[in-house]
């Protein structure tokens, strides 16, 4: 049986970290992918992106295609799930 009183994210993932990763999947949608910085940071801004998500944005490196929020966030040094289970 889980604890209830445990933290709910995973090891290695802060709460920090899941509140940008959500941030930044809030912001892209589900269509943009595959996409490269400039791709995303554009959706970014087309769909109103806090200046906080596009600065995490413009950081991802360049020349890079990601398939996910997942490979975004670990790009940016975010914790992410290992497992679900």
């Amino acid at each position: 049986m889980t604890d209830p009183h445990a933290p709910a994210t995973s090891p290695g993932t802060s709460e920090g970290d899941v509140e940008r990763r959500a941030a930044i999947a809030e912001a892209l949608g589900k269509e943009v992918w595959p996409a490269d910085r400039d791709a995303l940071v554009a959706k970014a801004q087309e769909s109103g992106a806090s200046d906080a998500v596009l600065g995490q944005l413009r950081r991802l490196p360049e020349g890079q295609q990601f398939q996910n929020v997942q490979d975004v966030a670990g790009a940016l040094g975010l914790g992410t799930e290992q497992g679900r289970f």
